[in-house]
């Protein structure tokens, strides 16, 4: 009997151990599955749909362009004498470009048109934020790790002469420094340039250009200096394109977000450690990420970037619309449009600060949300980064652990007794702790230098916002969460908006005014969730509204002059009047009072878009009534107080266009 309990229990542990290898096993070979989480979601997504799902999830009012825009159409080509640029000029000038994606995109396009300016030859510029990565791959150097050079150099061979490098007599002067070096502010005028650069250009024939504010020519430009605006558009809309392995992988998450036909809306949270940092919005956080951006408040004061107090309300500056929308207020805001809980939503941003925690509340409202992690597999986004150098995973010291023993022998010579108990041993500080930033707030007074696996991740987010950049600039729909927060530096979302502005300006961006949300969400605080009926009109009403001219005009007096690339127009767009016409009879346009009158589009340009159906001429004209009676039909039940935004159950059965 002992003898069959024995093998019994031999047998029990046998099989344990062999379930435990085929668990392992299957874990293992399931990791790159995780990936396509995503796509997986969307094909039982479309199993669940109707054969009306393409039509609600293409509803007009949620996805349709905007045909009041559909009159302004891109054309950033010279309109005057703009002569080509002769090899005989002032000299070169060579450039140092540090800050990320956004503040590279700007600057590279100033650049370009100070070379124009000066009549020099631009070298292309050294993108810092990969030239300081180590052991990034080999195959790209700088400004080739991000964008295509030969397209940079081809696409503006008649506006400016660029080059890889300076000339060989020149390279050992620039190693020893004996050339002027300028650090321009983003601010800087044309006659800065005139009057300062220029005669040290002629005379030393090299200069160098240090750019860490996004920006080295201020937004505005004197209206003699029109053609150097659509230089800036040429630059940014058709030269800087991304190399093709970049380009490549955004199509393929373009398509693979519109399977099957159905469309996506692209949102940018725009939560960025320093720029909540800027604007004191430290309280919209908990714990320790509060104390993060109060850390980082404390040194852009000490930089002098900064002249307020170190701790101020952050309600108060979010009234203002000085912070950022919450992503749990942007679900609130796309169910009062009426966007269904299916809809697919591309998160853009190589950066959400606070994780995944505040999206909690956007993912349970929309269970479609993904991003590059969940659209790419790990292979194909190793593809795009290249072959890179191995680095040591954990480069932190553990400290040594003592023993008893040794313990006790420190403890007797210690001295005279009594005497204060020692301090407690440090603790180490783990990777995961370091990469989520909070380690070292509670072991240090100052934030630990980036190591090299810190340098090498910011090299890496470059690549990651260029593909979110494609993504979000072909969505069909794109809202902002901070755009032209007023801080100077030139951010995502408005890049985004500004292409889009540019390349298709009917497409449906909303451009919400945050201090009117912020107002709108106040006054029903106490039931976000179940919100009346006039809430939700105005919220639609106002959404709506930020898409159309009113919208554009908005922008125009908002941002205009703190970057150009987020509000292109008029000097690179212009309008086919005809179709204007069509569109508004007998109305006067605010685009037409934003332009003048004076910027009609060439006649090949009319022919292609003069064609206008009538019926969809008056469609954005009824889109309040419509709302109106969807609203009434939502509110079948005679109460006249239902809830405008239902349950999750609820809005599945329901039809999208309500």
């Amino acid at each position: 009997m002992k003898s069959k309990i024995k093998w019994a229990a031999l047998g029990g542990l046998v099989l344990s151990f062999m379930s435990l290898l085929v668990h392992l096993f299957l874990a293992k070979s399931s990791a790159d599955l995780v990936q396509y989480s995503a796509i997986k979601a969307f094909s039982e997504d479309l199993k669940h749909a109707n054969s009306a799902g393409v039509k609600g999830a293409g509803s007009r009012k949620l996805w349709g362009k905007v045909k009041a825009l559909e009159p302004l159409q891109p054309y950033a080509k010279p309109r005057s004498s703009f002569p080509v640029p002769n090899e005989e000029n002032n000299g070169f000038i060579y450039a140092k470009v540090f800050g990320g994606f956004e503040k590279i995109r700007t600057s590279i396009c100033d650049l370009v048109t100070v070379s124009r300016l000066l009549n020099a030859t631009l070298v292309i510029p050294d993108i810092q934020e990969s030239t300081r990565s180590k052991g990034i791959s080999t195959k790209f150097k700088s400004f080739s790790y991000l964008y295509n050079e030969e397209q940079f150099i081809s696409a503006l061979a008649s506006d400016v002469i660029i080059v890889k490098s300076l000339p060989s007599n020149l390279k050992e002067a620039r190693k020893r420094k004996q050339y002027p070096i300028f650090k321009p502010k983003s601010s800087a005028s044309p006659s800065f340039y005139v009057q300062e650069v220029l005669p040290k250009l002629k005379k030393a024939k090299v200069i160098g250009l240090v750019l860490s504010d996004g920006g080295c020519l201020q937004s505005v430009l004197p209206s003699s200096l029109v053609e150097y605006q659509r230089l800036r558009c040429r630059v940014a809309f058709h030269a800087l394109r991304f190399r093709p392995e970049i380009v490549a992988l955004g199509h393929l998450m373009v398509e693979r977000l519109r399977g099957s036909g159905q469309p996506y809306l692209a949102y940018h949270p725009g939560l960025k450690r320093d720029t909540l940092a800027y604007h004191g919005c430290a309280e919209l956080f908990q714990d320790v990420h509060t104390e993060l951006i109060q850390y980082r408040r404390a040194r852009l004061i000490k930089q002098g970037i900064i002249n307020e107090e170190l701790h101020v309300d952050s309600r108060t500056r979010k009234g203002n619309g000085s912070c950022p929308l919450m992503p749990e207020e942007v679900g609130l805001l796309l169910r009062a449009m009426g966007y269904p809980p299916r809809t697919r939503i591309y998160l853009a941003g190589s950066e959400t600060f606070g994780g995944q925690r505040v999206l909690i509340p956007l993912r349970a409202m929309y269970t479609n949300l993904v991003d590059r992690t969940s659209l790419c597999s790990k292979q194909e986004l190793v593809n795009v980064i290249g072959p890179e150098t191995p680095l040591p995973l954990d480069s932190f010291q553990f400290t040594t652990v003592k023993t008893p023993k040794q313990l006790k022998e420190e403890w007797d010579k210690a001295g005279p007794r009594p005497r204060p108990l020692p301090p407690p041993p440090g603790r180490p500080i783990y990777q995961h702790e370091k990469e989520g930033w909070y380690g070292w707030i509670t072991e240090k007074d100052s934030e630990p230098d980036p190591s090299p696996i810190d340098l090498r991740e910011q090299a890496h987010r470059l690549l990651w916002d260029a593909l979110d950049y494609i993504v979000s600039v072909e969505a069909d729909a794109f809202f902002p969460g901070f755009d032209n927060d007023g801080s100077g530096w030139p951010d995502f979302s408005s890049l985004v908006m500004g292409n889009r502005l540019y390349e298709m300006a009917s497409a449906r961006t909303y451009r919400p005014n945050r201090r009117y949300l912020a107002d709108l969400l106040n006054s029903t605080t106490d039931h976000l969730y179940h919100p009346l009926r006039n809430w939700t009109l105005s919220v639609r009403e106002h959404l709506n509204r930020s898409t159309t001219e009113d919208g554009i005009m908005q922008e125009f007096q908002l941002s205009r002059s703190k970057s150009f690339l987020s509000h292109p127009i008029p000097e690179c767009s212009c309008m086919t009047v005809k179709t204007a016409e069509n569109l508004h009879p007998g109305k006067s346009s605010n685009l037409h009072v934003l332009f003048g009158g004076r910027s009609e589009c060439p006649k090949w340009m009319v022919q292609a878009t003069k064609t206008v159906g009538t019926q969809e001429s008056t469609d954005d004209e009824t889109e309040t009534q419509e709302d109106e009676i969807d609203l009434g039909q939502d509110e079948s039940d005679g109460s006249g107080e239902g809830d405008t935004i239902p349950s999750m159950e609820q809005d599945e059965e329901m039809d999208p266009d309500d």
